[in-house]
């Protein structure tokens, strides 16, 4: 008698686990420079310009804002997941139909990350002031909407403005004011039925000043991942910047980005905001130009796509590497 073979399990041996490298891919480790130099350059500036420095809330804030970063991208990659209609994209490029992760795993991680993060802030704002839970939710908000909902910002020509100004600015000025929110940058306080703020209007001024560069070479790098998806993002139902103006102009704007972020290094220094040192920040104008011309040549993702990469380690590196030489002497 022919013994039938017995059929495969329904739920295979990883199901309840997702390993290391398919959690990295998910979350892209790869490209958390982008939130980590904001936060850099925010520390050094804060003791460089207030001479303060608390390691505690610095740690706090720094993990649940990498958390919560983490978080926003594994929604992204679900998301894409979710509403692709190229059934190719969602077997061969989207990481949780190339690793066959299940869907409810993918939810549970977001969560676990969500939630962690979430506690992280109420501790920090303990720590602080309630300013820090305003700002907070307004970035956790952001971060959420970018992707998930019926019309995310990602989806929409917005997606440059909303991660260049929330990762570029809100993470730097909220390092910063974690550190010195007893120095008059700005206060919320909460009494009773009354709420009032106050904010010292010329040092915020400073702050988004400083944090320009980090602003516009975080936006690049999502409108440089958007010029070269343009086509594959069109069959998927997203127009993004890319599309509504044009990629002839959208370069424009890639090209015009990064001489915002040096104009804005030269009016630093000139105001002293910055030590006169960062003038040679100046000199990184050189291969970051380079770059440029690469991108307008061509526009390939697994070719050109990294120039955006590069060229944000190579300014704000440069600037994170002076203001550390300036703290030291």
């Amino acid at each position: 008698m022919k013994i039938k073979q017995s059929q495969k399990p329904l739920i295979h041996e990883g199901a309840f686990l997702m390993s290391l490298h398919a959690f990295l891919k998910l979350v892209e480790i790869q490209t958390k420079l982008a939130s980590l130099f904001p936060f850099l350059v925010g520390s050094l500036f804060v003791f460089y310009r207030y001479d303060t420095f608390r390691p505690t809330n610095t740690l706090i804030f720094f993990c649940s804002m990498f958390l919560f970063d983490l978080t926003t991208t594994a929604i992204n990659n679900y998301m894409d997941y979710r509403k692709a209609t190229n059934e190719q994209y969602r077997k061969q490029k989207n990481i949780i139909g190339q690793e066959n992760i299940p869907e409810w795993l993918v939810i549970t991680t977001i969560l676990c990350l969500l939630i962690t993060a979430t506690f992280l802030g109420i501790w920090l704002v303990f720590k602080t002031d309630m300013l820090v839970l305003v700002i907070g939710m307004i970035c956790f908000a952001i971060g959420i909407l970018y992707t998930f909902g019926p019309i995310p910002i990602s989806r929409m020509p917005l997606g440059e403005i909303f991660s260049g100004v929330t990762m570029g600015f809100g993470i730097l000025f909220l390092t910063v004011y974690v550190n010195a929110f007893d120095k008059n940058i700005a206060n919320l306080v909460w009494e009773g039925k009354m709420i009032s703020f106050r904010a010292d209007l010329l040092q915020i001024l400073e702050i988004v000043l400083v944090s320009i560069p980090c602003v516009t070479t975080i936006a690049n790098i999502m409108l440089a991942n958007n010029i070269c998806d343009l086509e594959e993002d069109i069959k998927n139902n997203r127009f993004t910047l890319p599309y509504y103006i044009g990629k002839k102009y959208a370069i424009y704007l890639f090209d015009a980005l990064y001489l915002i972020a040096f104009f804005a290094i030269f009016v630093a220094v000139v105001l002293n905001l910055l030590p006169k040192i960062m003038s040679l920040a100046l000199l990184a104008s050189i291969p970051v130009y380079k770059h440029v011309k690469l991108f307008n040549k061509k526009q390939i993702k697994s070719d050109t796509f990294v120039i955006s990469v590069k060229n944000l380690v190579i300014i704000n590196g440069v600037i994170s590497a002076i203001l550390c030489l300036a703290v030291i002497i």
